[in-house]
């Protein structure tokens, strides 16, 4: 650690060098430590090496380029000294301030494992390396949008949205502390970004395949028809009880993760907690379920362990690539692609509106989502051709009573 007296910095420009197929910079900044400053060294992600995109070498100039800018914001920071005791670097906030908020502060509890999840992924994956050594009273919507624009090729158009709204979050409550006065990233999106892939949905035929090739094992068959005819979340499914289950009722009362280390706890919205009618289609593995379980009262999970019947028995079956482990043999593949269980829950909202000639209301009430928009915008996709060929009709039958001479 080097000791710095304060002095007029020095103009920097970085020294930029090649490690695991990318290009990084190397430079000098100065923290406080323990009340004094100092001069640490650090590095700088600048970008993936690729001769296609004018980034094959350290002296490319693609990759000066970006050395430059970056250097800039450094060297402008430097020149400043006396604005470093009272300013913070972005890492710190997240660290010290924004991750613990999250953890324990949020709405006087904290926010859910799965959106903690989410909110560290995209730290670690794309706003650390980015933020370096940026500072919350330096860090400009200039950054912000060429930043954005650096993925735009790279990434879907919803990857772009979380990190937005990340760091968005983490600059409004910088505001919310007193320690800045405006919100950098309230930049939009670039209009050429690459676009969200579709999400996937299982067709009722491809429900009823894949609870055929589940034939021997009666829980998985439970597991695919409360996710395809109920449209249950994989965390609702996992989380349900047998005390959860009436004679004619399965009430959703908390979430079980599916994911390691997550902790069970209410469901995703106060509208999922609603309960939904048992259909033939799910009463017929539930009752031949329980009459297999050795104890379904109580507090016993439906489900001991979704994860593990996923890799262990579902996959295997509709893959036919593995051995499932209760049979100990390699099943024969379901001709199903395997989607997985939320395909499940958006191919469940698909088909009852179909199947209610449109109706919506039906759909948001299985899918619970408190916005019909939701229902509508991110789980309703394409009709069927068949749905599609009986509505034209209709449309045919009403045209055939007026008269259009």
């Amino acid at each position: 650690m080097i000791a710095y007296d304060g002095g007029m910095a020095r103009h920097q420009r970085g020294y930029i060098y090649e490690a695991s197929g990318a290009f990084h910079v190397r430079y000098y900044v100065t923290e406080i430590v323990e009340g004094e400053r100092v001069k640490k060294q650090r590095s700088h992600r600048l970008c993936d090496k690729n001769r296609n995109t004018g980034h094959g070498s350290p002296s490319a100039m693609a990759v000066r380029s970006l050395c430059e800018d970056f250097m800039r914001t450094i060297n402008e920071r430097e020149r400043n000294p006396q604005a470093v005791a009272q300013d913070l670097l972005m890492v710190d906030f997240w660290e010290k301030t924004y991750l613990p908020y999250c953890e324990k502060e949020w709405k006087g509890t904290g926010m859910r494992a799965s959106t903690l999840s989410g909110y560290k992924q995209l730290w670690k994956h794309h706003l650390k390396n980015h933020f370096g050594s940026h500072t919350l009273q330096a860090y400009t919507a200039d950054h912000a949008r060429r930043f954005l624009s650096s993925l735009k090729t790279k990434h879907s158009k919803n990857t772009l949205k979380h990190i937005r709204a990340l760091a968005s979050a983490m600059f409004s409550e910088a505001i919310e502390r007193g320690l800045r006065n405006d919100n950098p990233w309230k930049v939009k999106l670039p209009k050429d970004c690459k676009e969200t892939e579709a999400t996937q949905h299982y067709t009722m035929e491809e429900a009823e395949n894949l609870i055929s090739a589940l034939v021997d094992h009666v829980d998985a068959q439970l597991v695919i028809a409360l996710s395809c005819f109920l449209g249950l979340g994989p965390a609702e499914i996992a989380g349900l009880q047998w005390a959860d289950v009436d004679k004619d009722w399965i009430h959703i009362r908390r979430n079980k993760p599916v994911h390691a280390h997550g902790k069970v706890g209410p469901p995703k919205t106060a509208e999922r907690m609603a309960p939904l009618p048992i259909i033939d289609h799910v009463r017929v593995p539930l009752e031949l379920w329980r009459a297999k379980c050795e104890d379904p009262n109580g507090e016993n999970w439906l489900i001991a362990d979704l994860p593990n019947m996923l890799n262990r028995v579902i996959l295997p079956h509709v893959k036919g690539e593995r051995m499932c482990v209760p049979c100990g043999t390699v099943p024969k593949p379901s001709n199903v692609q395997w989607k997985g269980l939320y395909a499940g829950r958006r191919g469940a909202v698909t088909a009852v509106i179909e199947a209610t000639n449109g109706n919506y209301a039906v759909a948001q009430a299985m899918a619970r989502h408190k916005s019909m928009t939701t229902t509508l915008n991110v789980y309703k996709k394409q009709i069927t051709p068949e749905a599609f060929k009986a509505g034209m009709k209709m449309f045919q039958k009403s045209l055939s009573k007026g008269d259009w001479e």
